[in-house]
């Protein structure tokens, strides 16, 4: 990568094509609710009418501490050891998608925090 390179008083310059740049996604978390494969906390990295693609997606198998979806995209969880969120998939596609919720920072660090649940 060194030959692809160049620094001129302190500033790199990178030969064009020598990196790829990857799409921006958004630094937001939502939980997305589907019609029959369950409730999934991620990023969303597109979205085509019900067709979602998320990535870093945990499926939310079971929670505790939290009465509905809405409290946990909005406070997180207070219980996560009963919580049962399984490893994050580096990406997803999601159909019939049917609810889409915005996570606060306080929701995205507690279910972060959950332990992956493995069986």
């Amino acid at each position: 990568m060194e030959k692809d390179v160049l620094v001129v008083d302190g500033v790199k310059y990178f030969r064009e094509g020598s990196i790829k740049i990857l799409p921006k996604v958004s630094d937001k978390y939502f939980l997305v609710r589907t019609y029959s494969a369950g409730v999934f906390f991620g990023q969303i990295k597109s979205r085509k009418g019900q067709e979602i693609k998320m990535i870093n997606a945990r499926r939310i198998w079971y929670w505790d501490g939290a009465a509905s979806l809405s409290q946990l995209a909005y406070s997180g969880t207070t219980k996560p050891e009963n919580c049962k969120f399984p490893v994050a998939l580096p990406e997803i596609e999601l159909l019939q998608v049917i609810e889409i919720i915005p996570c606060t920072e306080k929701a995205i660090l507690s279910i972060n925090g959950v332990p992956i649940w493995e069986k």
